[in-house]
């Protein structure tokens, strides 16, 4: 069964991308990027609504930090889809067009805006059936975009594999987009690519920034009941990459921001922690888990604010200077920013009665890490 899963998935892919995206920003001019994760349960809902937000403040590229669809369980929004169709979802239909649908329903609504979308890997993309190979094939149009391609060939010309991790330089920051969907991620050769990248960025005067981007957060965050401090692996690997981005702002003199989502709540400051304060230091970071997903109670290390938050969606306005410097707001969404058309496909009752409703989980986070788990790739 596992196998005819499997095989089923990987029988489709997107093999070509409508994108008109804007013009590069002007050297010396701010531009805007908008950032967000998990837009499972209700994403074929809030994710149009984050396109017509990015096309409406100028965004040069929308950057989703992964989890699409739910996969341990029906996404509600897709159910709620086949019902209004007069089809209710079955398990085979369900699993066969998973990743299909966040390509229809969330991914081309930035291409019919004409705004580039980056997509990441998150851990309910490996949950079984699902493996990190079906979703690279399935996403492979918008993982091997034009910007990616070239910098991947740029950096190694021999280098012709697609993978779930790759960067992109634009106007002297170079945006990373990392990896760590399962516990035994970062691995050895992501490691050294990363390690590559950021020894040629520290090198390089023309790189005033650097912006990483993953699913989970890394370890010994505010929020490290839910990260990348769960399991043994990851966190070695997550406290080494945290090292290697304080060296490059410290010894390298680079502009150094951490951003993921993985927890369904936004969250600042979020490596303002006892650890860092006393291993090295503090790099801005956030948690920006807020385009549809179940939404998370905040662990008790929180303070809410304007930008530590729950039971919303919306995502992360980033705008750069000229100096390279990127300062983010939490801009939130509400029933009326739904499109009018996805309102009428889901219907106003769903909208608003579930997915800002009720669209919750009550089960409180933790911000300190508990006993480590045993490494196995699954939903959680």
């Amino acid at each position: 069964m596992k196998s005819g899963y499997t095989l089923a998935l990987l029988l489709f892919s997107i093999v070509a991308v409508a994108q008109t995206p804007p013009p590069p920003p002007a050297a010396d001019a701010p531009w805007h990027f908008v950032v967000a994760g998990d837009s499972r349960n209700c994403g074929d809902v809030i994710m149009p609504a984050i396109a017509e937000a990015a096309k409406n403040n100028g965004a040069q590229f929308y950057w989703h930090l992964g989890d699409w669809r739910a996969i341990y369980n029906f996404d509600e929004d897709m159910a709620q889809a086949a019902v209004m169709a007069g089809a209710p979802l079955q398990v085979q239909n369900y699993l066969r067009n998973a990743f299909k649908d966040a390509i229809d329903n969330q991914v081309k609504a930035f291409d019919d805006r004409g705004v580039r979308i980056f997509v990441g890997i998150g851990n309910h993309e490996t949950t079984w059936p699902m493996t990190r190979g079906a979703f690279v094939k399935a996403f492979k149009a918008y993982l091997d975009l034009p910007p990616i391609h070239d910098q991947r060939i740029k950096d190694d010309p021999s280098d012709t594999t697609v993978r779930a991790y790759y960067h992109v330089v634009m106007n002297g920051i170079d945006f990373i987009t990392l990896d760590n969907a399962t516990c035994d991620m970062f691995d050895d050769a992501q490691m050294a690519w990363l390690k590559k990248v950021l020894d040629r960025d520290a090198a390089d005067a023309t790189i005033r920034t650097v912006i990483v981007g993953m699913h989970e957060a890394l370890p010994d965050s505010r929020s490290c009941g839910h990260s990348m401090g769960n399991y043994p692996a990851q966190q070695k690997s997550g406290r080494e990459v945290y090292a290697l981005l304080l060296a490059l702002r410290d010894k390298g003199k680079k502009q150094v921001y951490v951003l993921a989502s993985h927890s369904h709540f936004v969250m600042d400051n979020i490596y303002d922690s006892a650890y860092w304060r006393a291993n090295g230091g503090v790099l801005p970071g956030w948690i920006v888990g807020t385009s549809g997903a179940a939404r998370y109670r905040l662990p008790e290390t929180a303070t809410p604010g304007p930008n530590t938050r729950t039971d919303v969606y919306g995502y992360l306005l980033a705008t750069v200077s000229a100096n390279g410097s990127i300062t983010f707001e939490f801009r939130e969404l509400t029933p009326k920013d739904i499109p009018a058309d996805v309102v009428k496909k889901y219907s106003k009752t769903f909208v608003e009665n579930f997915c800002f409703a009720a669209n919750r989980d009550i089960h409180p986070q933790d911000g300190f890490c508990p006993p480590m788990f045993q490494c196995s790739t699954g939903s959680d």
